[in-house]
């Protein structure tokens, strides 16, 4: 898993490529056209300083009066790729809690960067990626080169100001508020849990990138804490297909290459250790789920039906 950087910049590229030919494929627009949008959901940009770009967050508030002890709330990494998926769960589910078991309606905050594209990859390399970080050559090009280790940075953006700006504009429950990543948005949820663990009381690290960086993340975890009274719930989850090839893999050398970098990654196995460590060591209440028939790219949208049911579905 190596390249995994330049890999997913090429996947980005090929995933570009194709939108280009299908927006050939499109009927030019017409006057009334205008342009889509997500009911009840507001775009803001938000710190950002000393020549930073800032973050692009996603707000979406439900339509009524909070309820008395104030909104849920899910805060969602990876926001430009997740947020509309987070949204339209909230506004199906939550909405007919006698079929889903959803106890409340809830905030979404998708943090999210100022492009179009669903990732910026080397924002979240910097922004997701625990300390001390290194450098790797572009993937691009032209383009500086690739930094990580800037997740401290990115949780003091999220505590200090991220919080405070969204319990300033709705009224949030202090004690329901979650957190959401995947791959390196699930690496930093982690890192973070073991930073600030009451920043949140749902954590969700969906196919969490533990191996990075010769599984730098472990360390944050080495030593024991006296917490036995602790109430924060951590769930992990990761794609069956990111043990064994998916069976669409039909090319011998493709499933070869696939295998090597599963095996390299070990993305479910170390989850389910890191789980029981924090159950064991730490005094969380923690939960590892695998998700049948998904890659560790296809498992995200069931990852968020995940999250949200273990964050508000009664009995989850």
């Amino acid at each position: 898993m190596g390249d995994h950087i330049s890999r997913r910049a090429t996947i980005g590229l090929i995933f570009a490529a194709g939108l280009v030919n299908a927006r050939r494929s499109i009927a030019a627009p017409i006057e009334q056209d205008v342009p889509a949008q997500i009911p009840g959901a507001i775009r803001f940009d938000l710190g950002g300083r000393d020549g930073r770009l800032p973050w692009r967050i996603t707000l979406y508030v439900p339509p009524g009066d909070a309820p008395a002890a104030g909104w849920p709330v899910l805060y969602l990494l990876d926001g430009n790729a997740v947020t509309a998926t987070a949204i339209d769960i909230e506004r199906v589910q939550a909405s007919y809690p006698e079929a889903t078991g959803i106890t409340s309606r809830f905030v979404v905050v998708g943090i999210g960067y100022p492009t179009t594209d669903a990732y910026d990859v080397v924002r979240r390399c910097w922004d997701y990626t625990p300390p001390p970080g290194r450098t790797y050559p572009s993937h691009q090009p032209g383009a500086p080169p690739v930094r990580t280790g800037g997740a401290a940075e990115f949780l003091r953006f999220i505590t200090g100001t991220l919080k405070p700006t969204i319990e300033h504009r709705c009224r949030i429950d202090q004690a329901r508020q979650a957190l959401f990543g995947h791959s390196f948005g699930g690496l930093f949820t982690l890192y973070a849990l073991a930073q600030a663990p009451s920043a949140f009381s749902h954590w969700i690290a969906a196919s969490p990138s533990i191996y990075w960086e010769d599984r730098v993340l472990l360390a944050s975890f080495a030593v024991p804490k006296d917490r036995p009274h602790r109430r924060q719930r951590v769930l992990l989850l990761a794609g069956a297909y990111e043990e064994e090839p998916a069976p669409f893999y039909t090319q011998q050398i493709d499933r070869e290459n696939i295998r090597t970098g599963l095996d390299s990654a070990q993305i479910p196995q170390q989850a389910r250790d890191l789980t029981s460590r924090l159950k064991r060591d730490h005094g969380f209440s923690a939960d590892f789920r695998l998700i049948p028939r998904r890659t560790h790219m296809a498992a995200l949208p069931e990852a968020l039906n995940e999250a949200v049911a273990f964050f508000l579905q009664s009995g989850a």
